[in-house]
C-alpha cells in the first residue's frame, strides 16, 4: 500500500513482493405526486321537465340528484380511496445511487437536513444482529466516526442525510420486502456542505480517512478501507485540477482493496486513473494486470505484466501473475482448437 508523504499514517509499508495487497491508501427526487381533486361530473343539461316539478311529483328525487352531482353512484363516497395511492408514493424516497429505498414512517418537519459535521441524535431500531450499529438511542456525527465503517453505516449515514427533524423511516434495499431497520432523528446540530469547507479542511479531512483506510486495510477489512478510500477521494475530486498527489495513492490502494474484493473490473478502473497521471506506476501496472487477467482479457494482461518486469526483472508477484497468464492462455486456446475439430469434424 502507498502513503503519501503528509499522510499520517503509521507503521511501515508491507515488502515490495505483496505487491497488490499492500498498503493501500473505488436523482435525489423525492417522489412526490400532486393528486387532483376527485373527479367532477357534468350535468346533463338537455331539454328536461322542470327539476323542482320533478322533485315535487318524486319525494326521492331530491336524493337521486344530490347521489349524482356527488359521483352518480349508489355508494357511499370515501376520499381515502382516492388519496391511497398518492400517500403511499409520496412516502418513499429513492437514494440516486440505487442503493437503497427509504420508505417514511413518520414525516418531520422544516427543510433543513444533516450536513457534514452534524451531531444527530438518532434512534436505531432493527438492524440484522452483527450490522455493528448501535440499538436505541444514538449520538452520529456526520462524516465522522468509526459508525460509518461497520456493515451498514454508509448506508446508514446517506439516509440521515435525506431526512428532516422528527422524521422516522424504513430502510429497505432493492429486491427485499422487509425493512433493513428503522431511523428516527430526533434532532441534529448544523453542518455545512462540502463545497463550503476550505481547501485545507478537505485536505485535512482526506488525510484522516487515508490513515483509516490504511489501518481497515492492514487489519485485515478491506471493504472498510475502501469505503474510507472512496470518501477521501470524494473530498479531493471537488479541488481544482491537477489536484493533490495524493489522489494516485488513493486510487492505486483503491485498487488493491477492490481486487480483494472480487471486483477487477473497478479495480481496473481505478488503476486506469493512476495510469493516466503517472504511466509508469509499477503498482498500478501490476494491480491492472491482474484484473484483467480476472475479466479474462489475457492479452491486455500479459501486456501490463511485461511493462512491470521491464522495469523491475526481479519482480516475484509480476513473474508468478504472468505465469498464470500464460497457463490460462494455453488452456483457452486448447479448449478453442477442441471446440473446432468437433465443429469441423
Amino acid at each position: 500500500m502507498e502513503t503519501s508523504p503528509a499522510s499520517p499514517v503509521r507503521g511501515k509499508d508491507v515488502s515490495p513482493s505483496q505487491q497488490w495487497a499492500e498498503n493501500p491508501p473505488p436523482p435525489n427526487p423525492d417522489a412526490t405526486t400532486h393528486p387532483g381533486g376527485p373527479p367532477t361530473e357534468a350535468l346533463d343539461l338537455g331539454v328536461r321537465p322542470d327539476p323542482a316539478n320533478q322533485i315535487a311529483e318524486d319525494p326521492q328525487g331530491l336524493e337521486k340528484l344530490m347521489a349524482g352531482l356527488e359521483g352518480g353512484s349508489d355508494k357511499p363516497h370515501d376520499p381515502t380511496n382516492e388519496m391511497a395511492e398518492p400517500l403511499e408514493a409520496s412516502r418513499l424516497w429513492y437514494c440516486p445511487d440505487g442503493s437503497f429505498v427509504k420508505k417514511i414512517i413518520v414525516h418531520g418537519h422544516g427543510l433543513d437536513k444533516p450536513k457534514l459535521g452534524s451531531q444527530c441524535r438518532v434512534l436505531v431500531l432493527g438492524f440484522p444482529f452483527g450490522s455493528g450499529l448501535p440499538e436505541g438511542w444514538a449520538e452520529l456525527t456526520i462524516g465522522i466516526g468509526s459508525w460509518r465503517e461497520k456493515t451498514w453505516g454508509e448506508l446508514t449515514e446517506k439516509c440521515l442525510e435525506s431526512m428532516c427533524q422528527g422524521e422516522e423511516a424504513e430502510i429497505q434495499l432493492p429486491g427485499c420486502t422487509a425493512p433493513l431497520g428503522r431511523l428516527r432523528l430526533e434532532s441534529f446540530t448544523q453542518g455545512r456542505d462540502s463545497w463550503e469547507l476550505e481547501v485545507s479542511e478537505k485536505e485535512a479531512l482526506a488525510r484522516e480517512e487515508h490513515a483509516r483506510g490504511t489501518e481497515l486495510f492492514r487489519a485485515g477489512n478491506p471493504q472498510g478501507a475502501a469505503r474510507c478510500y472512496g470518501r477521501a477521494l470524494r473530498l479531493l475530486l471537488t479541488l481544482p485540477p491537477p489536484g493533490p498527489p495524493e489522489r494516485t495513492i488513493l486510487h492505486a490502494n483503491l485498487a488493491a482493496c477492490q481486487l480483494l474484493l472480487g471486483q477487477p473490473q473497478l479495480a481496473a478502473q481505478s488503476c486506469d486513473r493512476v495510469l493516466e497521471r503517472e504511466p509508469g506506476h509499477l503498482k498500478a501496472l501490476y494491480r491492472r494486470g491482474v484484473a484483467q487477467a480476472a475479466l479474462g482479457n489475457l492479452e491486455k494482461a500479459t501486456a501490463d505484466l511485461k511493462k512491470v518486469l521491464a522495469v523491475d526483472p526481479k519482480n516475484r508477484a509480476a513473474q508468478e501473475e504472468l505465469g498464470k497468464v500464460v497457463i490460462q492462455g494455453k488452456k483457452q486456446d486448447a479448449g478453442l482448437a477442441q471446440g473446432l475439430r468437433k465443429m469441423f469434424g
